[in-house]
């Protein structure tokens, strides 16, 4: 059964995925005309995922397999820092090449 409890830290671990794999390519791709959107991008994704999985970890009532997105969370709050280190750094790459 899916819970909204799962169903919440399921969503919250894709965005930081996908704030992960914008962060990536923000740091491997050079910069362009909308240069400084992957990196805004990776930077939110992992902030709100992070804090997402904060919650749902926190409120959970049982570990895993019990429906309460202890799993999910768990990875939101993994994946949360990798995505906004990498919007950070993707950010002051940009900023370093634009002052140039």
């Amino acid at each position: 059964m899916f819970t909204t409890d799962r169903l919440i830290a399921t969503v919250a671990a894709l965005l930081t995925l996908a704030g992960v794999i914008a962060g990536i390519l923000a740091l491997i791709r050079p910069p362009g005309r909308s240069a400084g959107l992957r990196p805004a991008i990776a930077l939110a994704a992992g902030a709100v995922g992070a804090l997402t999985g904060v919650l749902v970890v926190a409120t959970a009532d049982g570990g895993p397999g019990t429906g309460n997105g202890v799993v999910g969370g768990w990875a939101a709050v993994a994946l949360g820092p990798i995505a906004a280190g990498l919007g950070v750094l993707a950010l002051l790459r940009l900023r370093r090449s634009t002052t140039m």
